[in-house]
Parts: C-alpha cells; structure tokens; sequence
C-alpha cells in the first residue's frame, strides 16, 4: 500500500487496508469498495475501471442508490472533524434551545425497591398514629381543663388474663349528676372479647336480674332455702366496700361463669352520649326494634328521656320504629327501654344491637380521629384500667376485627331460665350455670 495521500480519512484508511490484505477473499460487493476507495485515494474522480483482478459487474448486480450511499451505491464514510467544530456545533446547539428548557439527556428511570416503599409506609402510619395520638389529648384535655366536668377515678380491679384475647368488663351504670357511686345501679353488664385467634369481636351480655351467689351477703332462711342476689346488685355492694364495685362483678363473674377478665370500663349516661356525639357528628344509623306491648304491635314508643331529668320529673321522648339515624341521647333511651313485653331481655338485646352498630360503623377510616378524640372525652369520663399502650397498640385491630364479624351471645337466652326471687323477694332469673360454662368456652371467651 502507498502512503496516505490525504484523501481519506482514518476510518476509510483502515478500511481500504482491510480489503487490500483480504482481497482474494472479497465477494463482488467488496471488492467494489475497494476500487472506489482507491480511486479516492489516487486523486482520481469519477467512475474508473475495475482493477485487474475485478470482473465487470452485471447488470443485475450493480446497486441501486440508496439513502447513505454514494452515487456508485459504496457507503458513505463518516468525515473527520476536530474537537473545535464539534464544540462549536454542541454551542450552535444550545443556543437554539429555548430559554429554562432542561438538557435533553437520558432519563433515569428511579427504582421503588422494597426498602423505599417501607419507609414510605411506615412514614405514612407514623404521622397517622401522631394524629391520633393528637386528638386523644385533645378530647382528654377538654374534660380535665372543664371544671363542671369531674374526671372518673380507678378503681381497683384485679384482672386476669384469658386463654384466648383480651376480655374487657362493660358496666354501663344509671349514675346521674349528683349521685355518688354507691347510689347508682348497673343497666349493663357485658364482656367484650378483642384481639381472639379468630379476628373477631366476641360479646357476652348478663341480664342484670341473673342471681348470683354473693359471699357473706346470700342467706339462708330458718326454713333451709337459699337466697341469692341479682348480678347487678354486686356493684352496689362493691362501691359500698370502698369503691371496688367492678371488682366485685368480676369476682361473681368468675365464680359463677368461671370467667376471667383483664380490663374494665364503667360508663354512665353523660359520658355515653358525649362519646356518640364526638364520634357519630351525623348519628349512629340504627334500625329501631320494640316488642309488643300489651301483645299489641307499635309503630312508635314513648321511653324515659333521663339526661333532661329536671327537678326529678323524667320527661318522655318518642322513638319510631324503624331505619334512622339517633345521637347519643337518643341511642341511650333506646338501649334502656324495658318497658315492652320482653322486658329486661328486650333491654338486653337492644343494648347488643347498639354496641354491634357502633363498632361496625366505626370502621369507617374518617373515624380514626374523631374516633381518638372522642375515646379521649370518654377516658376522662370513665373509670377504667385500660392503660392507653393497649389503646395504641390495638386500638385499629380492635376496628379491623368489627369487619370480620361480632359474636354475641346473651345469659340467659330468651325463656332460659327458672323463675326465682331474691333475699328482699325481688323476682330473678335463676340459670344452669355449668351449661353456660360450656357455651362461653365454645365461644372463646373463657
């Protein structure tokens, strides 16, 4: 090969130097650029015979021109440029670029690996549990900071853990402003079982007339017959003995259902209604039920309207029945009517079917912070052991747990039970309580 003549540049110099030394190798096509190559680097311009070696090209074989090739149908071959004219064109560039336009360059795509999408996600709980944590306070603080309202005391309560969840003791008591402890009766009496294998919420309500044998308080007359007590009356006794009323119903609990419970909660009137009005602004919707009355149907019950007691007169209010929507008022009236023909047991299931609503419709996610607020305003109303690491730590499972379900089950059932009367001649409920042993482990509640 001559020397470089200046007519091609690197890249069609180590081309022309392939071909040269693989010649006798080359197919048609090749051997085609390489005779244009060479002609290129003789200076010579315009078509030119073949070399030596070369065959003339048919007809069919000659190319036709294509885009990047050369009139002789050979690839076009890139020109040398110096780093100036490319720096100067990279300028041109830019400077025809629209001002605060962004360098067009190759995106890079961001990866949401597993660690980033948790650390959003535990971000995103953090600031939900702050919230909630925000207006506990709030809802607690606006009780302790009100001076017409007289924050509850604990009592003392010797809770025990179960196999199976946490059971928590419901006293819902008929306390009124002025009335101390002691004066006051107990309208509920319910253990509500959370945080189960089962993921569900499980409750188990007492009738209050249930009689219960009471240590040193039953009695046994001249005539060997046995008197016990109505379960209710348990509170009474206890807050008599030093304010240790819930105690006491969870001792009766136990010895006559064997049933152990860790937590308690005593609600009364007030408290009640605040904590519905907190949480439900709009109502609870409630679907109203009454018994007959007098073996009549009703459409509408007139029931004792306790918290506008004035002067000791009670006034009524009218409750439909039917779909509708009640406050907090309103939704305790309708759980303490007894008045239709069945009685305390109607009482009883209605209390159920609040309890049921409230925790079914609570679930709703807006919840979470009226809900804290107004579990705030009830802490500092109810007399409780529930310490609030329980509250923080299945406070949302608790509320998961209402959409898989609610058991509930009532002692006794409807009819389920012997007619019997009390120490003071009080009609009662008298029960099979290993029969209800069984029924409450079934449950998982023991």
């Amino acid at each position: 090969m001559t020397k470089n003549s200046g007519n091609l540049s690197h890249h069609e110099e180590l081309r022309l130097d392939y071909l040269y030394k693989n010649y006798h190798y080359l197919n048609d096509r090749e051997k085609q650029e390489y005779d244009y190559l060479l002609r290129k680097k003789e200076g010579k311009i315009g078509p030119t015979s073949s070399s030596r070696t070369a065959r003339p090209a048919s007809p069919k074989e000659q190319l036709k021109k294509q885009p990047g090739l050369t009139d002789e149908g050979l690839p076009k071959y890139p020109e040398r440029q110096s780093r100036s004219q490319a720096r100067r064109k990279t300028s041109l560039k830019k400077e025809q670029e629209p001002l605060g336009a962004k360098p067009q360059g190759p995106r890079k795509k961001k990866k949401w690996n597993l660690k980033r999408i948790l650390k959003w996600v535990g971000l995103f709980l953090l600031l939900v549990l702050g919230g909630m944590l925000f207006m506990f306070l709030k809802g607690l603080l606006s009780v302790t900071s009100n001076p017409n309202a007289k924050p509850a005391q604990v009592e003392t309560f010797n809770g025990q853990d179960t196999k199976d969840g946490v059971n928590i003791l419901i006293l819902g008591t008929d306390g009124r402003i002025g009335q101390t402890s002691d004066e006051t009766r107990t309208d509920t009496i319910m253990v509500v079982n959370v945080g189960n294998k089962d993921k569900k919420i499980k409750m188990v309500s007492f009738m209050r007339d249930t009689l219960v044998h009471i240590d040193g308080v039953s009695q046994e007359d001249s005539y060997n017959t046995y008197y016990d007590q109505k379960l209710n009356s348990a509170y009474t006794i206890g807050e008599q003995n030093k304010q240790q009323g819930a105690e006491l119903v969870r001792e009766m609990l136990k010895d006559n259902f064997d049933i152990d419970i860790k937590y308690y909660a005593m609600v009364d009137f007030s408290t009640f209604a605040t904590a519905i009005d907190t949480l439900f602004p709009n109502g609870v919707a409630m679907d109203a039920k009454f018994s007959t009355i007098d073996g009549e149907p009703v459409s509408e019950v007139e029931v004792p309207d306790d918290l506008n007691m004035k002067d000791g007169v009670v006034p009524n209010q009218t409750i439909k029945v039917g779909q509708q929507r009640m406050d907090g008022r309103t939704l305790l009236n309708y759980a303490r009517f007894r008045k239709d023909d069945e009685g305390d047991f109607g009482r009883t299931r209605r209390q159920q079917e609040v309890m049921t609503a409230v925790l079914q419709q609570v679930k709703d996610p807006t919840k979470l912070f009226t809900g804290s607020e107004a579990l705030g305003k009830v802490f500092g109303l109810t007399s409780t052991n529930i310490p609030y690491t329980f509250l923080l730590t299945n406070g949302l499972s608790t509320i998961t747990s209402a959409k898989n379900g609610i058991e509930r089950v009532t002692v006794p059932e409807y009819g389920d039970w012997v007619d019997d009367f009390d120490m003071y001649g009080g009609q009662g409920l008298l029960v099979d309580f290993e029969a209800y042993k069984n029924k409450l482990a079934q449950l998982g509640l023991r």
